[in-house]
C-alpha cells in the first residue's frame, strides 16, 4: 500500500513518516506549500507542484491553523477515496477555539465556563460580573500564544481596549488555578496511547513545552481518558492531542490540536508516539481498502 503525509516538514512529520516506511511499501512527504486546490464545476482537484495529485491508499494531513482551509479542501476533495484519519470539517473546527468549545459543548464534554461577547461594551459589562482571574483568547492560536490572563476587571478592560484597537475577536473564560499544570492526552483512535502531565516555568501561566513548560509521563485515570476520546470524537479527528485541566469538578479540556509534535511526549513518556500513528494509519487503511472492494 501505499500513503502520503502532508505537513510543513517538522521533526515529527518527519518521524512519522519514518515510521510509516516500516508498514507501508510506500510513504512519501508531500509539501504542503506546493499544494494548490482547483475547483470547478466538474470537480475538486488537488495539484502537487503543478500537477494532479497521485492517487494513495492513506493519506494524513497535518499543519498549523493558517492552512486550515486548505487541509479541509484537501481533505474534502480525497476522504470518500482514500483512508484519512481527520474528516474535513475537523480542519475548520479544531483550529478554531470558539467552534472546538461549541463542539464540545454540544457533545456535554466538561469544560471551563466560556463566554463570547458581542462587542468590547458587552465584554466589559461581562467582566463586572464574572469572578477574577480570568483568561482571554484570541479564536486561533498555538502553543499557548493569544492567551492573556487578567486578575481584576481594570487589567481586563485595558486588555479590551487594546484587542477593541487591533479589531481582534477574542472569548472570555474562566481561570482554573491548577499551579500552572495541564494534562496532555495523546489520542489515537479509540485510544489514550500516551499522556504527560505538563508544570508551565516560574512566572508563566501556560503550561505549553513551547513556552518552557516540563512534561513527565503521567497515567490518567479511565474517566479522564474516556472525555480525551469522546473530546476527539467531538472534533472528528482520529489522531490529536487533547489538553485538560484537572480541576476540583474534574478534567476540563482546553483544546484540541490536530497537529501536536511528538518530541516532548516522546521524551517524556519514552512510547514511540510516531510508530503508533503509523500502524494505526496501516491499520485503518487496509480496513479502508478492504471495504471498498
Amino acid at each position: 500500500m501505499k500513503a502520503g503525509l502532508i505537513s510543513q516538514g517538522s521533526v515529527s512529520s518527519k518521524w512519522t513518516l519514518e515510521k510509516m516506511k516500516k508498514y507501508f511499501e510506500i510513504a512519501e512527504m508531500i509539501n504542503i506549500k506546493s499544494i494548490e486546490v482547483k475547483m470547478s464545476v466538474k470537480k475538486l482537484e488537488v495539484l502537487y507542484e503543478g500537477k494532479p495529485l497521485e492517487d494513495y491508499d492513506c493519506v494524513y494531513a497535518k499543519g498549523s491553523f493558517r492552512y486550515a482551509p486548505l487541509l479541509r479542501s484537501i481533505t474534502l476533495a480525497f476522504h470518500e477515496k482514500m483512508y484519512m484519519p481527520i474528516k474535513p470539517n475537523s480542519f475548520t473546527i479544531g483550529h478554531d477555539k470558539l467552534l472546538t468549545h461549541l463542539a464540545l459543548q454540544h457533545n456535554k464534554i466538561s469544560m471551563p465556563d466560556t463566554y463570547l461577547a458581542s462587542s468590547p461594551e458587552a465584554a466589559k459589562k461581562l467582566l463586572s460580573e464574572v469572578n477574577y482571574p480570568i483568561v482571554l483568547k484570541f479564536p486561533h492560536g498555538t502553543q499557548g500564544k493569544g492567551v492573556m490572563f487578567a486578575d481584576s476587571f481594570a487589567s481586563a478592560s485595558s486588555m479590551l481596549d487594546a484587542l477593541e484597537t487591533l479589531r481582534q475577536p477574542f472569548l472570555i473564560q474562566e481561570y482554573l488555578e491548577t499551579g500552572g499544570v495541564d494534562v496532555r492526552a495523546f489520542v489515537i483512535g479509540p485510544n489514550v496511547v500516551a499522556a504527560t502531565k505538563r508544570k508551565a516555568i516560574i512566572g508563566e501561566k501556560r503550561a505549553n513545552i513551547h513556552a518552557g513548560a516540563k512534561g513527565e509521563a503521567y497515567a490518567l485515570d479511565s474517566n479522564a481518558r474516556k472525555i480525551a476520546v469522546n473530546a476527539a470524537k467531538a472534533i472528528g479527528a482520529e489522531i490529536c492531542a487533547v489538553d485538560m485541566l484537572e480541576s476540583h469538578r474534574g478534567p476540563e479540556v482546553l483544546e484540541v490540536n490536530l497537529s501536536p509534535g511528538l518530541q516532548g511526549i516522546t521524551k517524556a513518556t519514552e512510547i514511540d508516539v510516531a510508530d503508533k500513528i503509523a500502524k494505526f494509519l496501516f491499520d485503518k487503511s487496509k480496513e479502508f481498502k478492504e471495504k471498498g472492494k
